[in-house]
């Protein structure tokens, strides 16, 4: 099980967020996450959004840290980008 990790530089609700995806599946995300005690409602269409003060949890847990152009390079390669305001057929690798 591989799942990546981008550093926490987004921003949002007065924190800074990282994702979580994988290059895989959704499910290998979705245990990974489950794993951790992440709540589903951090998953977002292709990734959760893990907050600044779990980073290292996460990285300790095993994901790998890229940049965050590689996890948006890495999901397209594996066909699981879901972009905003696009709506697509959820298949096999779905959850």
């Amino acid at each position: 099980m591989t799942v990546y990790i981008d550093p926490p530089t987004w921003p949002g609700h007065g924190r800074m967020w990282s994702h979580l995806i994988s290059d895989v599946s959704y499910e290998e995300l979705h245990t990974f996450a489950e794993r951790l005690g992440v709540p589903r409602r951090a998953f977002e269409r292709d990734h959760y959004d893990i907050p600044a003060q779990r980073y290292a949890d996460v990285v300790r847990a095993g994901a790998v840290e890229v940049s965050s152009r590689e996890v948006v390079r890495l999901l397209h390669a594996a066909g699981l980008r879901r972009p905003k305001g696009r709506t697509q057929a959820r298949d096999s690798r779905s959850s």
